[in-house]
């Protein structure tokens, strides 16, 4: 009988499943186990599947441990204190200079009136 040699070295990489501590995971199952933190963030903040937290956490449940982690309470966002730059003043007028040819035109816009400028402006530059 003849064996497949890509099959041999397929499942003779060397390969071994990563072991974990009792601590570590009791760490990741306290972690999932406290109120509004995702289970996949713990996961990934201790470099493990998502998946593998979810089983952890189920099989202790199974097993009826409960070291679930109780809200120390509600957080509530502080107020920041932030000096506010000073307003800047409002320009009293656009000033534009337009030359065409040997004509050049100098004129000054209320700037409360832009969109009016730029509609002259568009139509003179035709």
């Amino acid at each position: 009988m003849r064996t497949n040699s890509i099959f041999n070295e397929a499942f003779s990489s060397g390969r071994s499943r990563r072991t974990h501590s009792a601590e570590f995971k009791a760490q990741v199952i306290a972690g999932c186990r406290v109120a509004g933190v995702s289970k996949a963030a713990v996961a990934m903040a201790h470099g493990i599947n998502a998946n593998l937290a979810r089983r952890w956490v189920v099989e202790a449940d199974a097993r009826g441990e409960s070291t679930s982690i109780a809200p120390v309470g509600k957080v509530v966002p502080a107020f920041v204190p932030m000096q506010m730059p000073p307003p800047v003043p409002a320009a009293a007028d656009i000033r534009l200079e337009v030359r065409r040819g040997p004509v050049a035109i100098s004129v000054s816009w209320p700037c409360c009136a832009a969109s009016e400028c730029a509609a002259w402006l568009r139509e003179f530059l035709r």
